[in-house]
């Protein structure tokens, strides 16, 4: 059958078919095998040794209880591990010397012929060390009122990626003034730790021939690729990352963490043997990133009728002495509602703590937690619904651009939402509903998410003997459905049956792929998909011979950059509050969503519950308690960092808009895998308000607020 013969009889294009996950059957049977369970012949096992200082410096080791115990192969510190090429990135720069930036830092490593031996023998390193004072509490060296004349606050450069740091327009203190309606508001988010529930994992083995070979559990195969050759002086080609199956990242897997280094210098003293590592969840909150904690700021000013007249966001976060991550906390204000006078900044405070790093919608999430409690608040100041505030402050075009929105469909969300909610009729006013000693109440809040495509994608199609096409790209699939979407569009491209594509993906010697973050992903991979269908198509038409192949590049639309590209959603919440006990209860959550035509619906509902979950956890559980006498985490597990289960939510609902996006790719899609998290905890505080007539400002939302 020709192609174009297969597409004829298609029943129903691929794109938008509610289709099962093609890898659920062997990730439910338990036989999709995750990076620490990679069969390989006569492993090794690697333990991390950690600092037990938050900051100072190593003066003497003694390795050599551990190296006596029987099955230990090696012992690893500064002093004898391989010396690395680059140490630009600190972070990286794992044993090379003998300073201590953070509790928890790897320190050293133990490799055994079994994983209890390494751990056992680990436990026996000791270090002497000459430690120094250290600070580990944001608010022990500043707030968001000190501003930006504090002296341990310091202005960074740019914000994550690469957005300015302040932006300012108009008279924003004269606004504020004279504003008829203003309100001043000061909330903080917490330390929260991503928690995937596969750990980080890696496995390694060096040949002087074939190079160096590493299973990771990494949000990006080309990425860690690429890091480990540059920090070990290793061509790219002597370089192989293979990623098949990922257990979720939320962000924690985007980028390298010091544990891929340690194993692969471990492995490059070992030849020819693997080496395995995989976190323990208590290591995990000390090495592999984490959402840094908050303190904000945010005034608005708004005219007699809520039209705003001044946003002031100011935002203050952590960063590590060793390396700068600066959330871009404060950027969402620059351009969510219209007002002709907008002034954001962000601030830093580095002090002795593990390096901040991504977690699901890093920046919109914890500021747009600040920005919509505040918005919030105005409403109550105005006399105006705040479904209706937002309505009344949707801007034309971009405030920070001027550029026209590609699509901006935030109304059109706040009123679906609020009729499948049930909104109209509620009593504006708080503390009205008492329910068998519950007071009740409903809260909004608005979503965003940028629209993001990432560059340097390509694909490969290639006909294969028994008829069917093999589609590969270096593409991870986290968890998210990336098997079943980039399938899907493949087929819809091709123009075949989804039995007729045969998907690889997760190896760095496949066509480069972008790290699978931002909720770029199916944007920018299936874009290189579409490309390389289209040239395949051509170079080879309605019959290719076996073997035919084509490599091509990203499909472009035109235009793309003339106008301003996001997602936007609404968010709506029932919260309960028990009158006596102060015990907060989430019955009902709900969101709508405009995020583009829509690949697969049943993997899109998945990512948008998964979100909000995670928001709500958010809202009421997380938070990684830092004890400041020795700098670490002391919630460092699941029985005490306490995460969202069935029993915090009752009525879980996301719901999208029917739509199709002309401006990002040829698909007409747009990211979904964070707008979900950005508004969830600020509905679920306003509807807390709502019901007992407190203001949270501070996360999580514990009983002790309302007592």
């Amino acid at each position: 059958m020709t192609l174009q013969e297969d597409r004829a009889a298609a029943p129903a294009p691929a794109i938008g078919a509610d289709l099962e996950r093609l890898d659920g059957a062997v990730k439910v049977a338990g036989t999709a095998a995750y990076t620490g369970e990679v069969p390989v012949e006569d492993p090794l096992f690697l333990h991390v040794v950690q600092s037990t200082i938050a900051r100072g410096r190593i003066t003497a080791v003694d390795a050599s209880a551990a190296r006596a115990v029987p099955g230990v192969v090696l012992v690893l510190t500064h002093e004898n591990a391989r010396r690395v090429a680059s140490t630009d990135d600190l972070e990286l720069a794992v044993l090379q010397e003998p300073d201590v930036a953070y509790r928890g830092q790897v320190v050293g490593a133990v490799v055994a012929e079994t994983a209890e031996t390494a751990r056992q023998a680990a436990s026996l390193v000791r270090f002497t060390y000459a430690e120094q004072p250290h600070t580990v509490v944001l608010a022990s060296v500043g707030t968001a009122a000190a501003g930006a004349g504090s002296p341990a606050l310091y202005r960074p450069d740019a914000v994550n990626p690469s957005f300015d740091t302040d932006s300012d327009t108009g008279d924003v203190d004269a606004a504020l003034a004279d504003a008829p309606h203003a309100v001043d508001v000061r909330v903080t988010t917490a330390w929260m730790n991503n928690n995937p529930l596969e750990p980080h994992a890696t496995v390694a083995r060096w040949d002087a021939d074939g190079g160096l070979l590493v299973h990771d559990s990494t949000q990006g195969v080309h990425a860690v690729r690429d890091t480990l050759a540059t920090v070990l002086g290793l061509p790219v080609g002597q370089v192989r990352v293979l990623s098949r199956f990922v257990g979720g990242g939320f962000g924690s897997k985007g980028n390298p963490h010091p544990h891929e280094v340690v194993v692969c210098l471990a492995a490059t003293a070992l030849p020819g043997r693997w080496v395995k590592f995989a976190a323990t969840r208590q290591q995990m909150f000390a090495f592999t990133g984490y959402r840094t904690p908050t303190e904000q700021r945010v005034r608005l000013g708004a005219d007699a009728d809520g039209r705003l007249l001044a946003v002031a966001h100011d935002a203050v976060s952590q960063t590590a002495t060793v390396k700068e991550f600066a959330e871009q906390t404060a950027v969402v204000s620059r351009f969510m509602y219209g007002a002709p006078n907008i002034r954001t900044t962000h601030r830093l405070a580095a002090i002795d703590v593990p390096v901040p790093s991504w977690m699901r919608a890093p920046g919109e999430c914890p500021g747009m937690f600040g920005l919509e409690v505040a918005v919030d608040e105005l409403a109550i100041a105005v006399g105006l619904d705040p479904v209706e505030l937002r309505v009344r402050n949707d801007p034309p075009v971009d405030p920070e651009t001027g550029q026209p929105w590609g699509q901006r469909h935030l109304v059109a969300c706040l009123r679906e939402g609020a009729q499948r909610f049930g909104w109209a009729g509620r009593d504006p006013r708080p503390r009205r509903r008492l329910v068998d000693g519950w007071w009740v109440g409903t809260g909004v809040a608005s979503s965003v998410y940028p629209a993001m495509s990432m560059p340097g994608n390509e694909a490969r199609v290639t006909a294969l003997a028994d008829g069917r096409l093999e589609v590969a790209i270096g593409a991870a699939d986290i968890g998210t459905g990336s098997w079943t979407a980039l399938t899907q569009i493949a087929a819809d491209a091709l123009g075949v049956g989804l039995e007729r594509i045969e998907l690889r993906l997760g190896d760095s010697d496949l066509p480069s792929a972008s790290v699978a973050g931002g909720s770029s992903g199916t944007s920018s991979w299936g874009a290189a998909v579409v490309g390389a269908a289209a040239s395949f198509r051509v170079q080879h038409g309605p019959r290719p011979a076996p073997g035919a192949t084509t490599t091509a590049g990203m499909l472009e639309v035109p235009g793309a950059d003339d106008v301003a590209q996001y997602s936007f959603g609404a968010q709506f919440a029932e919260v309960r509050v028990h009158a006596d006990t102060g015990e907060v209860r989430v019955p009902r959550l709900l969101g709508v969503f405009s995020v583009g035509r829509i690949v697969n619906p049943r993997t899109a509902r998945s990512q948008f519950l998964g979100a909000m979950t995670m928001g709500l956890s958010m809202a009421l559980h997380e938070q990684s308690v830092v004890d400041p006498r020795f700098g670490h985490v002391v919630t460092h597990d699941l029985a005490d960092y306490h995460v969202a289960a069935n029993a915090d939510v009752g009525d879980l609902q996301a719901h999208w808009l029917d739509e199709r996006d002309a401006h990002r790719n040829p698909m007409g899609t747009r990211g979904i895998g964070e707008i979900g998290i950005v508004g969830t905890a600020a509905a679920v505080v306003n509807a807390a308000h709502h019901a007992t007539g407190v203001r949270v400002h501070d996360l999580p939302v514990t009983a002790d607020r309302f007592l």
